[in-house]
């Protein structure tokens, strides 16, 4: 039988548009899009890509200090970036920096806006616990 693992937040955005942070079932951990907030659920840096990108992976980090698992065992992310053109050397630069050698796969997706004013970033992450940490 296959448990379930919820993680939550507790900011108000989880319980307006119902949904969790991310959900284990098995050994997969299925993240939704993470994006720039603090600790009480307040958008942080409108507008400000580098700022938003850096507090996104701080906020995934949460996630997997949670799970116990490390970016080692992240196999895949989907990144939804406003103004991709504009932001693509900063997008890449960002991944870099957090993944270091490590290579999940990855889909990066050009858009015209997201959920918050100011948000230009957000990234989706699937975690597979049966990779070494």
């Amino acid at each position: 039988m296959t448990t379930i693992d919820v993680f939550t937040y507790d900011v108000p955005a989880e319980s307006d548009f119902g949904y969790s942070q991310a959900i284990k079932s098995g050994e997969l951990i299925h993240v939704s899009g993470q994006l720039s907030f603090d600790e009480a659920g307040e958008f942080l840096y409108a507008g400000d890509f580098d700022a938003q990108l850096k507090q996104t992976y701080a906020n995934m980090d949460r996630v997997l200090d949670h799970y116990g698992a490390t970016r080692n065992q992240v196999v895949s992310q989907t990144l939804y970036v406003v103004n991709l053109r504009e932001n693509a050397a900063a997008t890449a630069a960002g991944n870099r920096a957090y993944f270091g050698d490590h290579r999940p796969v990855s889909t990066v997706l050009g858009i015209a806006e997201l959920t918050l004013p100011g948000q230009v970033i957000e990234i989706s992450f699937v975690i597979d616990m049966k990779l070494p940490a």
